[in-house]
């Protein structure tokens, strides 16, 4: 598509104006896989920081073709193991934020069309919450309010653990990136939550973000004061708006997930809320508890077992990607105690915690070396 056709935001000229036909690129992530346009920046990002990102690809075992810029989506889980695995020869800890700093309103496809002609931002991060399995169904979104302040959070709901901590820097960084386009240079961030330990060197994180960033934390979000959510979008067109939303629902219609993957989304955003109760789940999908326990055994499980799973995640990626205490994770999943959580965490691997954290928590030794490096540490701007 030429520049000419591509207007101030980044959206297709021709769907910006309702009376022309509403054409353009159906892109669509199918459960697992990530949006085309995220390979792109890796592959681009690896580029630049002097890596050689075929190599790397042959390594994970992806098809060099499904960075070749067509619509094809890459498996969630492999991608992090790119993005991990080109952190670590690249000697970037950072390169999630950087890969995420690429983005604008146009490489999100319908849903960043939906975004930037809804009427307000707080209806652009709802879209995003209702909407997000259209670009990225290895992750499940969520916008909370509490008073004065807004929390926008980013989950990874995969079984691996490998690379998540990454892929949340990214979406963060992503959506950071978005919202300095809808609300302007008025919209500042309190803080920025990372599940993952603190790099040797912060100022890349802190220069994008331009406010304090928490490390260590327990999930992955932006802070903002929730005034801006009345903020209106300038130029948002209400028709352009429905009929994007039209075809984000016809997508979402082929590309149904079933109760089990809804409650696997469900709850991995409630499990460090302490509010995994089956009755809660129940209520939101319209249904009894008895109802419920028949649907997801006819599925081949039950609530217990997809709960069990989603700690055993949650509890692989905090002590493979953070600082935090057995105590602190124990807390955070809602185990009486830290024995407590050893002794299922033994249970569902086979190994202590402590254990699994030596095993799998290797420290980047080329990374941390250079994490100094002037050529590694820049912090790249979006294109304009």
């Amino acid at each position: 598509m030429s520049s000419s056709a591509v207007s101030r935001r980044g959206i297709p000229s021709s769907w910006q104006n309702p009376a022309e036909p509403f054409s353009g690129p159906e892109i669509l992530s199918p459960i697992g896989l990530t949006r085309p346009g995220v390979a792109q920046a890796v592959y681009i990002t690896l580029v630049e920081l002097g890596a050689n990102p075929d190599d790397l690809i042959a390594e994970v075992g992806l098809d060099p073709r499904l960075f070749d810029g067509s619509a094809t989506g890459v498996p969630y889980a492999s991608l992090g193991r790119l993005i991990a695995l080109g952190a670590d020869r690249t000697g970037c800890p950072h390169l999630g934020l950087l890969v995420g700093q690429r983005a604008t309103l146009a490489s999100l496809g319908l849903l960043g069309l939906l975004m930037g002609h809804s009427e307000t931002i707080g209806d652009a991060l709802r879209a995003l919450e209702a909407h997000s399995g259209v670009q990225n169904w290895g992750a499940v979104v969520g916008l909370g309010i509490d008073r004065d302040v807004a929390v926008f959070s980013y989950c990874p709901y995969g079984p691996e653990a490998e690379g998540a901590a990454l892929h949340s820097d990214r979406a963060l960084a992503t959506t950071t990136s978005v919202l300095r386009t809808l609300c302007g240079a008025n919209w500042a961030l309190l803080e920025v939550l990372l599940p993952r330990s603190a790099p040797q060197n912060t100022a890349p994180f802190g220069d994008f973000f331009r406010a304090p960033v928490r490390f260590d934390q327990e999930m992955a979000a932006l802070v903002f004061p929730a005034k801006f959510l009345e903020q209106r979008i300038a130029g948002a067109n209400p028709a352009v708006r429905l009929r994007a939303e039209g075809r984000i629902r016809q997508i979402e219609a082929r590309h149904a997930s079933n109760l089990t993957d809804a409650l696997r989304q469900y709850l991995r955003v409630q499990v460090t809320r302490q509010r995994c109760k089956a009755e809660r789940f129940a209520r939101l999908r319209l249904l009894n508890r008895r109802t419920l326990s028949r649907r997801l055994k006819a599925e081949g499980t039950t609530f217990k077992h997809l709960v069990n799973e989603t700690q055993y995640q949650v509890a692989k990626q905090l002590l493979t990607d953070t600082s935090m205490s057995m105590t602190q994770i124990s807390a955070v999943l809602e185990f009486s105690e830290p024995a407590a959580f050893s002794h299922a965490f033994r249970r569902w691997s086979g190994m202590t915690p402590s254990a699994w954290r030596c095993m799998n928590q290797t420290v980047k030794t080329r990374g941390r070396q250079q994490a100094d490096d002037p050529d590694t540490t820049r912090t790249m701007q979006p294109p304009a």
